[in-house]
């Protein structure tokens, strides 16, 4: 009985039998209890205590034998977790691989730009004429290539080119274009027809009648896809 109370099962087909023999277990020593005076009447409930014997040696082995099972279960559980574990850091790191090669994709398919120049002209009877002098210039003319990128989404590209004067004021300002949460003044914009191969692009600026004649100093020309630079010159007028 004191075997009874110090087990404890969650099998319930188990625990309803312990249940049961210690009831029975109960009566018979209860019966013993108020009969022990008499030998005879003892006599009679050996074989019970007999029977009674092999069932609790039956159903402890029984335990004893699930407290294994469930030991291994436990070990089992064990091992499963700690693979699992150690397969959730893989997927993890997996995980933070394929977005390190997703940036790495989104990154290499960016459009980009080369040979970036500009140059200053000033317009005689419709033909250019080279010059550095500030107060004979109205065109600056900024040429630059697109670069060969089979990874880059085919299709029209907004090009946009800014020439900014020395006193930090944009020429041939064409306004404002916003993006996102940032804007861009540009002096041109050029829409580019992109097929994933090498372009090269000249785009002529003139300045307007209010900004002539140019500020003697270094104008700094930034070439944008969209809000993304591409790259800059400059040209030094004097």
């Amino acid at each position: 009985i004191t075997r009874y109370d110090e087990v404890s099962i969650s099998n319930d087909i188990i625990a309803s039998q312990l249940v049961v023999a210690k009831k029975d277990t109960r009566l018979v020593l209860d019966s013993l209890s108020m009969l022990r005076s008499d030998l005879s009447v003892i006599s009679r409930f050996k074989q019970q205590l007999y029977s009674l014997k092999l069932k609790n040696n039956s159903l402890f082995t029984a335990i004893d034998s699930l407290d294994l099972a469930n030991q291994s279960l436990e070990e089992d559980k064990i091992v499963a977790y700690n693979e699992l574990e150690v397969q959730r850091r893989a997927n993890v790191t997996l995980l933070k691989a394929n977005e390190n090669l997703n940036r790495s994709l989104e990154k290499g398919a960016l459009l980009t730009a080369n040979s970036f120049d500009a140059k200053s002209f000033t317009k005689i009877l419709g033909k250019k004429r080279a010059t550095k002098r500030a107060k004979k210039v109205d065109h600056i003319e900024v040429c630059f290539t697109l670069a060969e990128n089979s990874l880059t989404e085919q299709g029209e590209k907004e090009i946009y080119i800014q020439i900014v004067n020395p006193q930090n004021n944009v020429v041939a300002d064409k306004g404002a274009i916003v993006f996102g949460n940032s804007s861009l003044i540009y002096s041109s914009k050029k829409i580019v027809d992109y097929h994933n191969e090498v372009i090269d692009i000249c785009v002529d600026i003139k300045a307007d009648a209010d900004e002539k004649p140019l500020t003697e100093g270094t104008y700094f020309i930034n070439i944008f896809n969209k809000d993304r630079k591409l790259g800059s010159t400059e040209v030094k007028l004097n």
